[in-house]
């Protein structure tokens, strides 16, 4: 393989062979290591932004990046071994048990909190409410009439409940078990089709109770309400004895807060000035949520959203990497 002074000397001979003036290469970035810092991606929109801005400010401070398909929760397998470097997006209410897990190994570190604010619960437009008058109360959900409102063909008498990715984890299935609801769960192939049928049900203002999170466009665009479970506990997803049921644990909706970033322990030793800009890192919901309208409702390419936001926040994301 050439060296990059060998590169150079024939670029120099053949342009002044040329009669042409050879403008000088830009340096390289003074970085720790040039190996690439592999960020993981999952499969919704929020998290692809997110991911990507981090990504292209690191390279323009000269770190080498690589993007790797990861599954949400089986993810913190490579995170351990470091094969896999940096998460961008671990969420509260559906990640923080597997994230507390991989802490307590100590081969992963806490990179804070992305500054947005989490909340993912089962979620119906209001036009229901007629169907189902005890809403949002979950205990509303008990009665058999009202969940036939929310039935289709393939479910009746009993209720759907569309559900996220089963990768997404969130304990939907032994939920609606242990709350003793008459719904059958029903997990959506991916986050594009999730929202694909809330958009198609609306439209015709068909029954549908599904997984809605935020920050995210559909919370804006659609009107709704999230169901009001038993708050939650830690106890409530640990200790069956807690709760309506004394038998099963998740008999109370899902938590609400922090949405953190979270990598590889040793990377922050070889790249401590990248881990400190992951760090630094900091979004609101509402933003996010505009952004993921751009890609998602205006059909823009997330790599354009992503390279507008990145002009257009310049002197932000250099106090990330200063």
């Amino acid at each position: 393989m050439f060296k990059t002074s060998s590169i150079r000397s024939l670029l120099v001979a053949a342009t002044a062979l040329a009669g042409v003036a050879l403008a000088p290469l830009p340096a390289l970035a003074d970085v720790e290591s040039k190996d690439p810092i592999k960020l993981t991606l999952h499969d919704w929109t929020g998290q692809l932004i997110t991911t990507r801005i981090m990504g292209e400010v690191l390279k323009k401070a000269g770190y080498n990046i690589e993007y790797v398909q990861a599954d949400y929760i089986a993810q913190f397998a490579g995170l351990q071994s470091g094969d896999l470097h940096v998460a961008m997006e671990m969420w509260e209410t559906t990640g923080k048990d597997a994230m507390e897990a991989s802490l307590k190994t100590g081969k992963t570190v806490d990179l804070g909190e992305t500054g947005m604010d989490a909340k993912e619960e089962w979620w119906y437009p209001t036009y229901m409410k007629e169907k189902c008058p005890g809403l949002p109360n979950w205990e509303a959900l008990k009665d058999e009439k009202c969940a036939e409102a929310f039935s289709i063909a393939e479910t009746a008498p009993k209720g759907r409940y569309l559900g996220g990715p089963v990768t997404w984890g969130g304990f939907d299935d032994e939920r609606a078990e242990a709350l003793g609801l008459p719904f059958e769960v029903i997990h959506a192939g991916t986050d594009a089709a999730l929202f694909a049928e809330l958009e198609s049900a609306y439209q015709r203002k068909a029954p549908i109770m599904l997984w809605v999170y935020a920050p995210h466009w559909a919370v804006a665009k659609f009107k709704g309400e999230w169901v009001e479970f038993p708050e939650y506990t830690d106890e409530c997803y640990k200790d069956p004895k807690w709760g309506t049921n004394k038998e099963m644990a998740y008999d109370c909706g899902k938590p609400f807060g922090w949405i953190k970033k979270v990598g590889w322990k040793d990377g922050e030793k070889k790249w401590p000035g990248a881990y400190k800009a992951v760090r630094n890192f900091k979004i609101k919901n509402d933003e996010m949520s505009q952004l993921i309208v751009e890609v998602d409702l205006d059909k823009k390419k997330l790599e354009d959203v992503v390279a507008a936001w990145v002009a257009k926040n310049e002197d932000r994301w250099k106090a990330w990497i200063k």
